[in-house]
């Protein structure tokens, strides 16, 4: 059995007025979809997540790929950290990170993205290596002012609040201690320090000087999340027999499948953004097929689009990647394209709403076009994230290579 599991981050969403009362994915023109869903089996998705009010893109793809997130749990910072090559040592400490645009004199979040700035190099070369108590810090660059930091030093802990509480308009949070222990006391103490001395730094950069009288918002601030130390997980082959790879852009998302065991598969031009080079994604997934049983392919940019609020950009996008999509169907693999959770343009944010799936290349159902209101009457009902992969194994079983 051959699987390719394309994953559209963000996918799902609600009506809106400006489409028509359509969602971005019932308003794009997508031929390629519609003839998928016309001629596959299309359901709806329950996200499967236990913490929180939504589920994150990590626990999201981890309950894909089967793992039980109530005993197989890791802090985003260590999936991070793997998707840019960070080597971890024992009792390194890995978080998330945004630069962000703060006011100087009250502390408040005028932005957690910083206009979504792209160049970040002089900054994190401005912060490279800094010290503090003993502490080493490590910073590494992700997808626009998305950045891995990495902790390094004794009695450190994971045990950490959370930066970034994804609002605007507050004051940013300072980081505290979960639990009442000595190292995650001395673990917040020192990311405070480091937090308000990179604040100065960034505050007084030349390059951020420059973006101010270019009109651009100034990184100078990092939110941090989801603290984590590097924890033994189950590869995805020992859990489900299949040879696996990964094509994506995204740090995170190369990051999970790098600690599940995945082998990586480099596309020049695969960035995580709009204009990431999904024909080359596209044909290096159907390619690995010679070679893997299941490949995971990625696409960010309709998540991002959703979480700017832009859903035309989201729509384009989506037709974008319909454009391609005969690349994937030249092979003989069963193609799953499902979401990791919704983010509608109304809430530019993740939402617990269900996510339609499709499935193509063994089987049938009576629906004719791809869309979160038609996949409620699809063959496929309704599945929960966690039980995807066993549905999909289950009604492809006869399509053997």
């Amino acid at each position: 059995m051959k699987i390719i599991l394309l994953i559209i981050d963000g996918l799902g969403d609600r009506p809106i007025q400006e489409l028509g009362n359509k969602t971005p994915l019932e308003a794009a023109r997508k031929p390629n979809l519609d003839l998928m869903a016309k001629q596959g089996i299309v359901g709806l998705v329950k996200p499967t997540y236990y913490v929180g009010p939504f589920p994150t893109s990590k626990d999201a793809h981890l309950s894909l790929f089967g793992y039980d997130l109530r005993k197989w749990q890791m802090g985003r910072g260590v999936f991070e950290a793997f998707g840019v090559d960070w080597a971890f040592r024992k009792g390194d400490v890995a978080l998330r990170g945004n630069f962000a645009t703060i006011d100087p004199e009250t502390k408040k979040i005028i932005d957690r993205r910083a206009g979504r700035i792209e160049k970040t190099e002089p900054l994190i070369e401005a912060l490279q290596g800094m010290k503090i108590k003993g502490i080493h810090f490590f910073l590494r660059k992700s997808v626009y002012q998305r950045i891995a930091v990495i902790m390094r030093g004794k009695g450190l802990s994971e045990k950490v609040s959370d930066g970034d509480l994804h609002v605007d308009k507050i004051v940013a949070p300072k980081i505290k201690p979960q639990v009442n222990k000595r190292d995650a006391f001395f673990t917040a103490q020192v990311l405070n320090e480091f937090l308000e001395k990179s604040h100065q730094i960034l505050e007084s950069h030349s390059f951020n000087h420059k973006r101010v009288k270019q009109g651009l918002l100034p990184a100078n601030y990092i939110l941090l999340r989801e603290a984590g130390i590097k924890k033994a997980l189950p590869s995805f082959r020992k859990l489900w027999g299949f040879r696996a790879c990964c094509v994506a852009g995204g740090g995170l998302y190369r990051g999970i499948a790098k600690a599940l065991g995945m082998d990586l598969i480099n596309v020049k031009g695969a960035n995580g953004k709009d204009n990431t080079n999904l024909k080359g994604k596209f044909e290096a997934a159907e390619k690995a097929l010679s070679e893997y049983d299941f490949v995971y392919c990625h696409v960010k940019a309709v998540d991002n689009f959703g979480h700017d609020g832009d859903c035309l950009g989201k729509k384009k996008m989506i037709e974008k990647i319909d454009e391609f999509l005969p690349v994937l169907l030249r092979s003989k693999a069963v193609l799953v394209v499902t979401g990791d959770h919704c983010t509608p343009c109304s809430l530019k944010e993740h939402s617990s709403d269900l996510i339609p799936v499709l499935v193509f290349g063994d089987g049938q159902d009576r629906v004719k076009t791809f869309s979160e209101k038609a996949c409620r009457v699809g063959g496929l009902g309704l599945v929960r994230g966690i039980d995807l992969l066993h549905k999909i194994i289950k009604i492809s079983s006869t399509n053997v290579n």
